[in-house]
């Protein structure tokens, strides 16, 4: 099916819409399609398209709600699933915490949408692998790598008069090197909306240079070291935080967030004064739709952490009215304030120290500290007197981004990421802390 474009999904809501006799109805459309190629020991594994586009309908009556899909859009396709959704809803119990969805409202468009990124072929996948496998055959080293790119659209519509229609594009790239004896090991990443920012060449050297320094790593003791983590690896763990900033989770004492003995700690200066975390629909970096498609409320520019302080917490509409408070949609994005220097630039200011590319296999340990634990992977090395000396084995952590970001020694270069753990777009530096907490060794590469 081809790419909706705005007055097509205009033409195709409008119709769910009058169809539907509903106390109120909301439609969602989501369409594009998504290549990729995998590759695994130096070859090409996979390679491919995927094209779809899907329709959902929801419909209430008064606090009973229903919800049909459809990837079909004929009028009676359309008409069908909207009796099916209106079907389930005098069949479902009344929720106790519905909410009406908002009335109309002007969104402003953000720049989602890279030309040159919608125009990427199976030449420029094939390219992409080539590449790091080409470099990896010369090097005597094994590539392992998946690189994806998404042109996509989303349509809302809901019978209260909002509406709204966007594209948006995306690319991401993973690879990891290993020297054929499976000694040494290196890994990237990079995401980006415009593939004009992504350098495959760039990121495969990474990788290999990793690869190659990782060999012969020596055990080091565990304990508490002074640690920079580059942008990966402090995404992978402060993601697991931002999550946490829902203010109903904290109300009602299940975060990091609660205040003991009820409330919440919005104002508590929680961080080093250097941490300032925002979201903005519109950054240049990493933009995202104007809009919650979960609420189909405007996402607004906001602080969450400002000067180490926590400046907002966000509200679902039913907590909001709750709580006396205003909704606002949810962040698509998060960008922490960084410095200017390299991750490069950071280990030649650092005397003694380990230098961790990634980490992996975190799980959380305890929500209301957000203590976690996980493993470093893919080279982790030891510095001194501003250099790397060699590499060590990897470790297992147990730590907070709470405490991390209250042992911050400098704070580098922003990088774009996007998230593992959450669906959010990141904006992340690497930063060095101190007292980072290694709790035993790990024989892995």
């Amino acid at each position: 099916m081809k790419k909706l474009n705005q007055e097509d999904t205009k033409r195709i809501t409008d119709k769910v819409l009058s169809l539907s006799k509903a106390d109120e109805c909301t439609v969602t459309i989501d369409g594009g399609r998504t290549g990729n190629i995998r590759y695994a020991r130096n070859a090409v594994s996979t390679a491919g398209l995927v094209e779809n586009t899907s329709l959902a309908v929801s419909v209430a009556f008064g606090k009973q709600q229903g919800t049909a899909m459809i990837n079909e859009f004929d009028d009676k396709s359309l008409e069908k699933a909207v009796r099916r959704a209106e079907d389930l809803a005098r069949l479902a119990p009344e929720n106790p915490e519905f909410m009406p969805t908002p009335s109309g409202a002007a969104f402003k468009a953000s720049a989602t949408f890279s030309a040159k990124t919608d125009a990427i072929d199976p030449e420029f996948r094939a390219q992409v692998a080539a590449y790091s496998i080409e470099a990896c055959r010369k090097n005597k080293l094994v590539a392992a790598g998946f690189f994806t790119d998404e042109s996509a659209f989303q349509t809302i519509a809901n019978s209260r008069g909002v509406f709204g229609h966007q594209q948006r594009t995306s690319v991401d790239f993973t690879c990891t090197v290993r020297t054929e004896d499976g000694r040494g090991s290196g890994w990237v990443r990079r995401d980006a909306s415009d593939v004009s920012k992504f350098d495959a060449r760039e990121a495969a050297d990474v990788a290999i240079e990793k690869a190659l320094r990782s060999v012969e790593a020596k055990a080091l003791e565990p304990g508490r070291y002074t640690v920079i983590l580059e942008p990966a690896a402090t995404a992978d763990l402060l993601a697991y935080m931002f999550g946490a900033f829902d203010a109903r989770s904290a109300d009602e004492g299940r975060s990091f967030l609660a205040r003991k003995g009820g409330g919440n700690r919005l104002g508590d200066k929680l961080f080093d004064e250097q941490v300032n975390v925002w979201a903005d629909p519109w950054h240049p970096d990493v933009p995202v739709l104007p809009w919650d498609s979960q609420t189909m409320l405007p996402r607004e520019k906001m602080d969450l952490i400002k000067g180490g302080k926590i400046a907002a917490l966000q509200y679902s509409p039913f907590w909001a009215k709750k709580q006396g408070a205003r909704a606002v949609g949810q962040p698509g994005n998060i960008v922490m304030a960084g410095g200017s220097k390299s991750t490069a630039e950071l280990i030649a200011n650092t005397k003694k120290g380990v230098l961790v590319t990634r980490t992996w296999y975190i799980r959380m340990v305890d929500p209301q500290s957000v203590l976690l634990t996980g493993l470093t992977r893919d080279g982790t090395f030891y510095i001194e007197n501003g250099k790397i000396k060699h590499p060590i084995k990897n470790f297992r952590f147990n730590e907070s981004p709470v405490t991390m970001l209250n042992n911050i020694d400098e704070l580098g270069r922003p990088e774009i990421l996007a998230g593992d753990e959450t669906p959010l777009q990141l904006l992340i530096p690497a930063m060095r802390v101190r007292d980072f907490n290694f709790t035993s060794l790990s024989d892995a590469v």
